[in-house]
């Protein structure tokens, strides 16, 4: 049974802590960014927020099929018996890293945001260029850079999407992770940053991280749960 898509979605809801302090300024300043009368109105504020995020989203979404595309050509060279069985042990350990990385336990973690350093250069110009933003459009687009700025945990998922076979599948794995950081992200932001003092807190990190280091865990005992797509050997 592959409940990848289930676990990555619960990965990224759990990350709350660290997604409010990692992007609890960056979404309390682009909420007060907004025209005074667009915030003032509840429903347009929240749109607004929604496709923020939902440019975010986006572009995990792009950064998984592209790794996705390396699935494929790993599992066959690595063989589909162990191989497959290799590349699940792999993404149950990356979410042991992770729950590791959220308690803070781990902090060197965030060393391999340096990969995407030199693109950030590149597209942060970008993104001062959508603002102010006005309109649902420039929201999404803003959102779809603000995607791809350099973070410890959202690369740490990247590196697991290996395990993936096929742009799809990738593109699908993010997707569900993404969507699980969604409510924390939206509702730091419709709460104007306030949830960062919270999510400071050590023991809440610490707990945070427990569980998804049992979820890494379960599925290192289970990698069944974590299930690469089905590797179907075409006939001689």
């Amino acid at each position: 049974m592959d409940l990848s898509l289930p676990l990555a979605f619960t990965v990224g809801l759990f990350s709350a802590v660290h997604c409010i302090g990692m992007c609890g300024g960056i979404m309390g300043a682009l909420s007060y960014g907004l025209p005074p009368t667009l915030r003032q109105n509840n429903v347009k504020f929240l749109i607004f927020l929604l496709a923020y995020n939902i440019g975010r989203v986006l572009s995990y979404a792009a950064a998984g099929a592209l790794i996705g595309l390396l699935g494929s050509a790993l599992l066959e060279a690595l063989g589909p018996g162990e191989g497959h069985r290799w590349l699940q042990w792999f993404a149950a350990l990356i979410m042991v890293l992770i729950g590791l990385h959220v308690a803070g336990w781990l902090p060197r973690l965030a060393q391999v945001e340096r990969l995407g350093a030199p693109l950030w250069r590149w597209l942060e110009p970008l993104g001062r260029r959508l603002m102010p933003v006005e309109s649902i459009p420039q929201a999404v687009a803003y959102g779809a850079v603000w995607g791809w700025l350099p973070c410890g945990l959202v690369y740490t998922m990247l590196i697991s999407t290996a395990t993936k076979v096929g742009p799809v599948d990738g593109a699908l794995y993010m997707a569900a992770f993404g969507l699980g950081t969604l409510p924390s992200v939206v509702a730091t932001g419709m709460l104007a940053g306030r949830l960062y003092r919270y999510a400071q807190n050590p023991y809440l990190k610490v707990a945070v991280g427990l569980i998804i280091i049992l979820i890494g865990l379960l599925t290192l005992w289970y990698p069944g749960l974590l299930d690469v797509t089905a590797y179907q050997q075409t006939p001689n």
